[in-house]
């Protein structure tokens, strides 16, 4: 089998599984609550920021700081647990299969999750801002195309961490320490992008875009530019070292 067609088939997996609702749970429990609570975006304590922008950066905060690297830790278990039930993962092994080969067909399987998950959570803010804007009588609605730009860069800030996750993962085969690690790893997050090393957490990628676009509806607040150096190198290493570390070990224990 070759890489696609491997893809195609890891995809057949979770056809049937709820996975979906997984991805589907944590944007609803972040955009419910902004828009119940979507008066206070016009309390802005003095910070020289629109309503619509205060709706849209706190709507998505909790989201990029907790939600997505929680959701990416569920995911990864779960495509990780799929191989191991009945013993999946030797009648794959059994075939003439590279296990680099599948490790990395399984790692895009987690990557496009995430892109289902940004679409619905693009999907649900324009929900939400509608009625928010109907229920406070004033427009919170703003260009699909700002939405979509952040949106697609909270992704592309994720991809280290999902291949952080994914080595976890494949290193510790027992389920809850994966979690436990996976989840302890993204708590310090918001705090480290506060000092000087910041690029050296993945964890905190996603959070450090969103002050970035904060810093821009935001003038004088928070920086309004990305610092590519030496974040953009440090972002490859870490992905290409998980990766490698990945294909490395994936399926080790299980052909021993």
């Amino acid at each position: 089998m070759n890489y696609l067609t491997l893809v195609c088939v890891e995809l057949k997996k979770i056809r049937h599984s709820k996975i979906l609702l997984i991805l589907l749970a944590p944007v609803v429990i972040m955009w419910l609550p902004s828009l119940v609570n979507s008066g206070v975006s016009f309390t802005t304590y003095g910070i020289p920021i629109t309503p619509e922008h205060n709706f849209f950066i706190q709507g998505f905060m909790g989201m990029v700081w907790f939600m997505i690297p929680a959701t990416l830790i569920i995911c990864t278990v779960l495509l990780s647990q799929t191989e191991r039930a009945d013993n999946g993962i030797l009648k794959m092994l059994a075939l003439p299969i590279n296990r680099g080969i599948l490790c990395l067909a399984k790692f895009t399987v987690l990557l496009i999750l995430p892109v289902i998950q940004m679409f619905m959570a693009f999907g649900t803010y324009y929900i939400c801002a509608f009625a928010a804007s109907k229920l406070q009588d004033y427009s919170f609605m703003l260009e699909p195309s700002y939405v979509l730009c952040a949106i697609a860069k909270f992704y592309l800030a994720a991809l280290p961490m999902a291949a952080v996750y994914w080595m976890i993962t494949v290193l510790i085969r027992t389920p809850v320490f994966a979690v436990g690690i996976g989840l302890a790893c993204a708590v310090p997050s918001v705090l480290m992008i506060n000092t000087k090393y910041w690029f050296l957490d993945p964890m905190s990628y996603p959070f450090y875009v969103l002050m970035t676009e904060y810093g821009k509806a935001a003038k004088g607040i928070y920086e309004t530019s990305i610092d590519w150096i030496p974040w953009l190198p440090t972002a490859i290493l870490i992905t290409a070292v998980c990766l490698i570390l990945s294909c490395i070990k994936f399926g080790q224990a299980e052909t021993r």
